[in-house]
């Protein structure tokens, strides 16, 4: 698939072809995105957050019965394991797609290039795992990175940060959303370490199981606090393709582009492209809802988060951690 590059340790091959790390940064473009176009469906189209979630699914709906049950049956969801990561994607989609009501989307993408420090603080926690080297370090440049693009000037007065009120719930509920996909990673690796105990589910089939089951626990929300779904036959044109853009370039864009990707670039390069996403949420808010950095502070904040979690996840991948 065209030219290759080294990968070295990174991919566990040789190579990888300029086609598939194209391919990868398609599917981080995909999640970039994703705060811009979620915050844009909630704030400015004024559509039920549950609502977006449900209808934003429909094509997975649509490939289970085409396709996932035909093939699979019904076998490969009866396992209490499976169950229990579908649980924890529940909260972790729930809880990101709130968050961008409430904060903008640079923000809410800037809270998830954390979460590598979430999966080692559990890891270190619940396992009892050695942290990678330098995590410390990475960690502390990226806390200061992040309170940079939080702020608006720095002076002989200490720091001004521009948050608001709202600010810190949509924060607080991207960090939960962060954890919860930090709790998955953990599950998904200890399952996998246990004799006989990885998940022998294929990746499309477990993605639609999980987008299904999110639409089905939205319906039940929705109707408990009894959202108004009539918005929808009140919107424009242009609320239409932002929604279409989501299902399209999120739902099933970058969640198949992501598996694609992880099978042939490997999970390190795939992660250590991560930092690709602050940069999409930040043209993305720009476009679509004029959002932007206003101070040089954040703008040297993000390039702070920027370097420091992908040199930190780059050589994660170069250097694996065994487990302490």
């Amino acid at each position: 698939m065209g030219r290759s590059i080294h990968a070295g340790s990174m991919t566990g091959a040789a190579t990888v072809t300029w086609g598939w790390l194209a391919i990868a940064l398609l599917a981080q473009t995909g999640w970039g995105i994703y705060p811009a176009l979620g915050r844009y469906m909630q704030t400015v189209s004024d559509l039920p957050s549950m609502s977006v979630l449900v209808l934003g699914g429909l094509p997975m709906t649509v490939l289970l019965f085409v396709y996932v049950l035909p093939r699979y049956g019904l076998h490969l969801y009866r396992g209490a394991t499976i169950w229990a990561f579908g649980l924890v994607v529940v909260l972790r989609s729930i809880t990101n797609l709130l968050s961008q009501r409430f904060t903008l989307a640079i923000y809410v993408q800037l809270i998830g290039l954390l979460t590598p420090f979430l999966v080692v603080l559990l890891a270190r926690l619940l396992l009892r795992e050695r942290a990678p080297r330098y995590t410390g370090l990475a960690l502390a440049f990226s806390l200061i990175g992040a309170l940079l693009m939080f702020s608006e000037s720095i002076g002989a007065q200490g720091v001004s940060l521009v948050l608001a009120p709202n600010d810190w719930l949509g924060l607080g509920l991207a960090f939960a959303s962060s954890a919860f996909l930090a709790l998955y990673m953990i599950l998904v690796r200890r399952i996998a370490q246990r004799p006989g105990g990885a998940v022998h589910v294929p990746p499309l089939a477990l993605l639609v199981f999980q987008t299904v089951l999110i639409q089905l626990t939205a319906i039940v929300i929705s109707l408990l606090i009894r959202e108004d779904w009539s918005r929808w036959a009140a919107i424009g044109p242009q609320d239409w393709w932002v929604f279409l853009a989501y299902m399209v370039f999120v739902i099933v864009g970058a969640n198949g582009l992501q598996i694609t990707a992880l099978q042939n670039v490997g999970a390190s390069l795939m992660s250590s492209l991560m930092g690709w996403r602050l940069v999409c949420a930040l043209v993305a808010g720009m476009v679509l809802l004029g959002e932007q950095l206003t101070s040089v502070w954040q703008v040297v904040g993000m390039a702070i988060v920027l370097v420091t979690v992908t040199l930190y996840l780059w050589q994660q991948g170069s250097h694996p951690q065994k487990a302490g």
